[in-house]
């Protein structure tokens, strides 16, 4: 199996534009940066738009994979989804600002 990326945790310790101590998880992949399908599940579990029964993820009727990986593979091909997932953690992000 050949590695295309990372799983990484970050840890602020100290800086002059963020609070120090907070922590952070996401995907560096090596083709892309860090993967914006990978911030999407993450959030949308998160915020429960996307469920997460085992192993397999859904938003709403539509199965997005079974594993993290194909779920993200669906995300990159299926555009519209991934849009309607990210309007949606948007909305739910700014009600949980308020």
């Amino acid at each position: 199996e050949d590695v295309v990326g990372n799983r990484v945790k970050v840890k602020i310790v100290k800086n002059k534009v963020a609070p120090p101590f907070k922590t952070a998880e996401f995907d560096i992949m090596y083709n892309e940066g860090i993967s914006l399908a990978g911030d999407l599940l993450d959030a949308g579990v998160k915020y429960e738009i996307v469920k997460k029964s085992g192993n397999s993820l859904s938003y709403g009727e539509t199965k997005l994979g079974a594993g993290r990986e194909s779920a993200k593979a669906f995300l990159r091909e299926d555009k519209k989804t991934a849009d309607k997932i990210f309007k949606e953690i948007a909305e739910k992000a700014k009600l949980a600002v308020l």
